[in-house]
This record gives C-alpha cells, structure tokens and sequence, in this order.
C-alpha cells in the first residue's frame, strides 16, 4: 500500500506552470479532494501534508529542494517515519509518454531523469512507484532541458489537467494496496479521442 505520495518539480512562481511541475499538479489535486494543506517543514524540506485514512498515516510531500536533490526530501521523510520504498509512490513528468496519457510501473531506471536520479541514489534503491504523467517529447534531444523548463501550450496544459484527474480515481485501491486495480485504472483512462471537425453549414 502506498504511505507516501511524492510529486517532483521545482519551487517558486518562474517554474510553476512548466512541465517539469507535473508531479506538484498532481500533489495540489490530492491536496484538494482530501481538503489538506501543505505546509512548509524544513525537516523534512519540502511542503509536506499528513492525515489518517482508515486508520493509514498517509503523508503528501512536494520537495521544495530543486528537482535534482528530490531524494533529499524524499529520504528525510521516508527514513523518519520508517516508510518502505515500496510504500512510496512518486508523480512526475514523462518525456516518452504523450500529453493526456500516464503510466504506472514500479522499479526500474531513472531513466535520465534526474529527480529520480537523486531519489535512487538517496534511498539506496530503484524499486519504488511512480506515476509518470506524459509531457511528450520535443523530438531532438539536445531539446530536452528546454522543454521540460517551458509552459505548455494551452492544449497540453488542459490534457494534462484530465490526466491528473482520471488518475486521482486509482488513488483509493494504491492506499489498500491494491496496485494492479490501480494500473488497470491509470492504463485505462486514456484520454477522450478528439471529436471530428464539423462541415460547414452543419
């Protein structure tokens, strides 16, 4: 079951509404529909958000240390109320994944993106959960820094927006630990196809 709900970006108005702040959007949303609050805890160095579901500690944490030293925040957290990396989930932006689509998985590589980066290296392990939100690609690599830093066209923001609101509703199986019901929703909810343009005159 998941105790720790993670989601990366950066902190401060510049960064806000840039893709690389996917994860926080997401956080924001869960904060929203269980009417918490972040809070600023410098021990654990982010904005941070705690309450009990069922009788779960459940905790919300949005690293405010810069995306390349997430794991800073992340392991603070984590080792102080003894949260097993399987019992983390982190959200944040996927190149290779589509504006409007997300995928859960579990384990694997950080795969260059470096909030993951820092995670695996501070908690001494890969195998945790993450939710990656797609942000999509801007097809040259040398590219990449630039498009993660940038807003998104009015178009992908809105995608973005349903795909964080079609994936809260998996939030309640991960919190029984339920992760396969919890994929079968993330991988199901794919966004609405575009409707056809009407012909004139219609």
């Amino acid at each position: 079951m998941i105790k720790l709900f993670v989601g990366l970006g950066n902190p401060g108005p510049d960064y806000e509404a840039t893709r690389h702040n996917a994860g926080f959007w997401w956080i924001d949303a869960l904060a929203r529909e269980l009417k918490l609050r972040l809070v600023a805890d410098k021990g654990y160095h982010g904005l941070v958000a705690r309450t009990s579901i069922d009788g779960q500690n459940l905790w919300l944490l949005e690293p405010q240390t810069f995306m390349n030293l997430s794991g800073k925040s992340v392991a603070a957290l984590a080792r102080f109320f003894k949260i097993a990396p399987g019992e983390i989930l982190v959200v944040h932006d996927e190149l290779d994944v589509v504006p409007g689509q997300a995928k859960l998985k579990f384990g694997g590589s950080h795969a260059g993106h470096n909030g993951l980066r820092d995670i695996h290296g501070q908690l001494g392990t890969g195998d945790y959960w993450r939710l990656r939100l797609g942000i999509g690609h801007p097809g040259v690599k040398s590219e990449v820094a630039d498009w993660v830093l940038k807003k998104p066209s009015a178009e992908q923001r809105t995608a973005l927006e349903e795909s964080v609101a079609r994936t809260l509703k998996a939030v309640p199986a991960m919190l029984v630990g339920e992760m396969d019901k919890a994929t079968l929703i993330v991988h199901t909810s794919k966004p609405p196809r575009p409707k056809p343009p009407r012909p004139e005159g219609v």
